[in-house]
């Protein structure tokens, strides 16, 4: 008879809802192992959403406080990554924002262990793409801002960085103004690696929305380098970049330097091709769409009137019956907006 397998890496696991008690019992065990162990088990147990329910409901989330003070650095990444496990859910999310944890967790940002460090930025991510988590964390926009400037080694951690700060922005844009959100965006929008690019032309969208960014991304000469990336050959890069560029062109600076760093011609590239492959277009909509807005825009300005008039034809293709139905609504506002007379 063949004997039963057990992995040396894992705690033993209860039958049914034994098995998380006893997993955070272990927990409070003073041997190392054993706290790696129990907390392997219970990364492996919280992929079922049963489990994890338990976990919040029964509120064993207060224990974890202990171990991301731990110091051992295994100990503390761990904790880190049940915790994102917690957090891929909404129950989860409001259950860390209710628990005392998120002011330790944030002193992990700064951790010497550099796979603690990037969990804690995917614990914090997800608590930023809730309205309440993104408020919660406006406590710590400084900090992130800072973090910004700094050069960071690791890839991902900026990423993730920058994704969080455009949530937070979204909900508060003044006050990521007032921390030189601008200025320190926009030294990632060149970044080599296409994620950062995205994420940092995401923030800078969330950021050119009220008309004091708008004002800023003309005085930093951000439109420049978001007019190149509407030739990124990544299509989220393109399209954050559209959706800042929308923003910062309902101001007339906004309208100038668009229309003097000749953006039309490119908005209406980005407009008028089309993809056979359905996905690929549907993915491509938000790009579409917030060009369509960025010419509506410019066709406030004599100058852009007079250009897109000639392009008439490239807009009015747009309004077909076939389109996407946002599409073509944009496409008949900005065909009005062109075809105005006093």
């Amino acid at each position: 008879m063949t004997g039963v397998h057990l992995d040396p890496n894992r705690a033993p696991v209860a039958f049914g809802r034994l098995a998380i008690p006893e997993l955070f019992a272990q927990l409070e065990e003073a041997d190392t192992g054993k706290k790696l162990r129990a907390l392997a088990s219970l990364c492996d147990l919280t992929h079922d959403p049963e489990r994890l329910y338990q976990v919040v409901s029964e509120g064993f989330l207060g224990h974890l406080e202990a171990l991301l003070k731990d110091e051992e650095p295994a100990v503390r990444t761990r904790t880190c990554e049940l915790l994102h496990l917690l957090t891929s859910h909404n129950i989860g999310r409001h259950a860390l924002l209710s628990s005392p944890l998120l002011p330790r967790l944030s002193l992990l940002l700064d951790d010497q262990s550099a796979p603690c460090r990037t969990r804690a930025h995917r614990v914090m991510n997800s608590l930023a793409v809730l309205p309440a988590g993104a408020d919660a964390l406006q406590s710590l926009l400084a900090k992130l801002m800072a973090k910004v400037e700094e050069a960071e080694a690791e890839e991902e951690v900026q990423a993730l960085l920058l994704s969080t700060l455009s949530c937070v922005t979204r909900q508060d844009a003044l006050a990521a103004l007032a921390c030189r959100g601008v200025a320190l965006v926009a030294c990632k929008l060149s970044h080599a690696c296409s994620d950062i690019r995205r994420e940092a032309a995401g923030a800078m969208m969330a950021l050119s929305v009220p008309v004091e960014g708008k004002r800023q991304v003309c005085e930093a000469a951000v439109l420049p380098v978001l007019a190149g990336l509407l030739r990124d050959p990544d299509v989220d890069v393109q399209a954050n970049a559209a959706g800042a560029i929308m923003n910062a062109v309902v101001i007339t600076t906004g309208k100038r330097q668009c229309l003097d760093l000749d953006v039309l011609p490119v908005l209406l590239d980005l407009v008028w091709e089309r993809r056979k492959d359905e996905d690929e277009e549907r993915k491509r909509k938000a790009l579409v769409l917030y060009s369509l807005r960025a010419l509506t825009s410019l066709a406030e300005a004599p100058e852009g009137r007079r250009r897109l008039l000639e392009q008439l034809p490239l807009l009015v293709g747009r309004t077909t019956p076939e389109d996407d139905p946002d599409v073509c609504r944009a496409a008949k506002t900005a065909v009005s907006v062109v075809t105005w007379l006093p």
